[in-house]
């Protein structure tokens, strides 16, 4: 029997595949919460019962964005480590046909729980980043043993999906698994959600008509994302014409990055607001997004951008940019670490910005319905695709 697609087969969907459970830390607007979500709305939509289990509510979220249909499962655990009782009860007691985790820390939990709650439930983790730098830039121990216990528990699971092509090589590096068991399978960014959010309306005073461009960086204040590249490349960027930069996120390096912005004398043309719950608004009406990363696991603000014609600049870090912008056709890549080069680039963008037609063919591979599709391939195998 195929899987139901769209509104038909609701009931037939649900009475005859039972229900799909998603595992993610908490709804924060990370990359991979937001797929989460996005598959989980994807599923349900097909007439699916889906669950939404995080290991804990205790932070700020993204609840607005959980479709109806989605039920959410709060295991209250504080931390993943805690999860693993609760999640054994969960998996015991509502015995789904199949489990989605997402991120290493939950990937482990949900390996872990399915093999001592002894129940029949397809396991399928996915990794959104890439490992080897994960655990080069951490100094926490659990970090350093991660690529030891995917070593040992990911070969349990039913299915390892990689995000990027990229982050697939470096999982089979760094964990030594079978090529054959991690299938690339790309993050389901364009939804009709984003575009209807992209549409709202926005009051503030930088994207009023006849205002200077503005130049969008979005994503979490850690040493990952590389905002002090950013920010040092945008003063040098200030010198030559008038423009702002607006980063939107919040995170243990915010303080610093507007120190940094002090420093450079720039604070009147730099805004770091902090969280946004729609930054889909904003991205919409910036001239120019830049990715400024030392590393990503695949960045789907960077699809989002382009997805919405919005021109970008990213840096050329493993993984995911060069993929996206397939080599720099669908924008232009600089070097990581480069600040005069993404200076450069960002002034060139700002010139000749690229026509939104012109990035079609980037975005649509990661568009819902496929993407959802491919997933449940893996998690309903027997289902005839």
């Amino acid at each position: 029997m195929p899987l139901p697609s769209g509104g038909v087969g609701v009931m037939a969907g649900r009475e005859a595949w039972g229900r799909i459970a998603l595992f993610i830390p908490s709804l924060t607007i990370g990359g991979a919460e937001r797929v989460t979500v996005n598959l989980a709305g994807g599923m349900a939509a097909r007439g699916l019962d889906v669950d939404l289990v995080m290991v804990t509510s205790r932070v700020p979220t993204a609840i607005g964005d959980i479709p109806d249909r989605v039920r959410l499962i709060d295991l209250d655990a504080g931390r993943a480590l805690f999860s693993l009782p609760r999640l054994i009860g969960y998996l015991r007691r509502e015995r789904p046909a199949a489990l989605l985790s997402a991120l290493e820390h939950t990937n482990v939990m949900a390996l872990l729980a399915a093999r001592l709650a002894g129940v029949d439930t397809r396991v399928v983790v996915s990794v959104h980043t890439t490992l080897s730098r994960d655990t080069e830039d951490s100094h926490l121990l659990r970090a350093r043993i991660f690529p030891r216990l995917v070593r040992w528990l990911y070969p349990w699971a039913s299915g390892v999906v990689a995000v990027s092509a990229a982050a697939r090589e470096d999982l089979l590096i760094t964990a030594g698994l079978e090529p054959s068991s991690v299938r690339v399978i790309l993050n389901p960014v364009v939804t009709p959600q984003m575009f209807r959010k992209a549409a709202a309306s926005l009051s503030h005073p930088w994207f009023a008509t006849g205002q200077p461009p503005v130049i969008l960086g979005i994503g979490r204040m850690v040493s990952a994302k590389n905002f002090a590249l950013l920010i040092r490349a945008f003063a040098r960027l200030r010198r030559q014409r008038v423009a702002r930069l607006m980063i939107l996120g919040d995170g243990e390096l915010r303080g610093e990055m507007q120190e940094l912005a002090t420093e450079l004398g720039i604070t009147a043309d730099v805004q770091l607001p902090g969280f946004s719950d729609n930054p889909y608004a904003y991205l919409s009406r910036a001239a120019l997004f830049v990715l400024s990363s030392s590393y990503e696991g695949l960045p789907t603000v960077l699809i989002e951008a382009l997805a919405l014609g919005v021109p970008v600049v990213s840096t050329d870090c493993p993984s995911g940019p060069a993929e996206i912008l397939q080599g720099g056709r669908f924008g232009e890549l600089v070097a990581v670490g480069d600040e005069q080069g993404l200076a450069d680039a960002m002034l060139r963008a700002l010139q000749r910005p690229r026509a939104a037609e012109d990035s079609v063919a980037a975005w649509q591979p990661y568009q819902l319905d496929g993407v959802v599709r491919q997933y449940l391939e893996l998690l309903l195998p027997d289902s005839g695709g």
